[in-house]
């Protein structure tokens, strides 16, 4: 008898596999394709000409763009550094004091997280219009803080809920004031939790267009505002060039607050 060769076992794929596939590809395939005419020579997107890099150096040389960038920066770093200071109080404050209505407490400050963004705004506009003060930089800045809070408050208290009691304890046993023992001791075990919830929160402050636009006073003009002004226009190139790169330095805000989290546990568990 001739030798009968194996047979190779079929590959099945699950209808999950199938469908996170498919999900995946609906979410990241508009990613590409917007990155595939960032490179096109052609002014026109739907004609592909050749090869090209003159988009991504062109708005370089765009004052409007950079002017944009300049304001969401400053928005975005003023809002994150009021929030890292008392989303850290607020979180330390929550997990280790017990007052009436707390857990009340500790649900409002995770709202900004669930209300939709255009309720956020109205409300903003709604009560600055009530105590009549007028709209600039620093009332988009204050609008800002609200949902960067949630961010780093939810950062802060994932860590300090697994965090060592005992070790505040020991260092005022040992001397230290209340307030050595927070800054000597809990501060560098929280540190790692205040850089993710800040990034997360800076990516956000950027990328916010419904609440900066309502709060915006004039002259103000932050960069998804502006970005969204030329596209009722007309969508250029350099614009979808402009696009990959905020998608780009997007992702590495999140990666790098996620691998910082993840060192801090490897190094916790260590």
């Amino acid at each position: 008898m001739p030798p009968t060769s194996p047979k190779l076992p079929k590959l099945q794929i699950s209808w999950q596999a199938w469908f996170t596939g498919l999900m995946f590809s609906f979410m990241y395939l508009p990613i590409l394709v917007l990155a595939f005419y960032s490179v096109n020579e052609s002014a026109v997107s739907a004609q592909w000409t050749g090869f090209s890099l003159k988009w991504y150096a062109r708005f370089f040389h765009d004052g409007r763009i950079q002017q944009a960038l300049l304001d969401s920066l400053k928005v975005a770093l003023g809002s994150v550094s009021i929030a890292a200071v008392f989303g850290t109080l607020m979180a330390v404050g929550l997990s280790r004091y017990r007052f009436l209505g707390r857990d009340l407490y500790q649900n409002a400050v995770y709202l900004p997280l669930i209300i939709p963004d255009i309720s956020i705004a109205v409300a903003t506009l709604v009560f600055l219009a009530a105590i009549s003060m007028p709209l600039s930089m620093g009332t988009i800045v204050a609008s800002h803080v609200v949902f960067c809070l949630s961010y780093v408050s939810l950062a802060v208290s994932t860590r300090i809920n697994s965090l060592d009691r005992h070790l505040e304890e020991a260092a005022q046993d040992l001397g230290a004031t209340p307030f050595q023992s927070f800054r000597l001791v809990l501060l560098p075990q929280l540190f790692p939790a205040i850089v993710s919830g800040c990034l997360l929160a800076f990516v956000c402050s950027m990328d916010d267009f419904l609440i900066a636009s309502f709060t915006a006073g004039g002259g103000i003009n932050t960069l998804p505002m502006e970005i969204y002004s030329r596209i009722r226009t007309n969508l250029t190139p350099d614009l979808n060039a402009l696009s990959v790169l905020l998608i780009l330095a997007s992702a590495f805000a999140v990666l790098l607050a996620e691998f910082i989290r993840y060192r801090s546990e490897q190094k916790r568990a260590i």
